[in-house]
């Protein structure tokens, strides 16, 4: 991400995803609702506030040197793949299991 508003759309997308509401998500960041909406525009913000918002949805922000960014986006997509790979496995195993039963 390299713009403020695809962050802000991140964002967005996550604290939709956690089931938060603007305002139960508020309550958490001790930020008013102009503020954060200001934010999920796409507005500048502080790197603090952006800290504040990510440890409240558990994240973390990950620097990279531009020269490693397609090899770090890599590794993550590896990881990503082995994750999806176990949970098929573990679908397939499951479904064998209740096919035996």
């Amino acid at each position: 991400m390299r713009k403020s508003s695809e962050i802000a759309k991140f964002l967005k997308e996550k604290r939709t995803e956690l089931g938060w509401n603007q305002k139960d998500f508020l309550m958490k960041i001790g930020m008013t609702q102009q503020q954060y909406q200001r934010i999920e525009s796409g507005s500048d913000m502080r790197v603090s506030t952006l800290l504040r918002i990510l440890a409240a949805m558990d994240l973390e922000y990950l620097i990279v040197p531009k020269n490693d960014v397609r090899d770090v986006e890599r590794l993550l997509q590896k990881e990503v793949n082995k994750v999806s790979a176990a949970d098929e496995l573990q679908s397939f195993e499951k479904k064998l299991k209740d096919l035996e039963d």
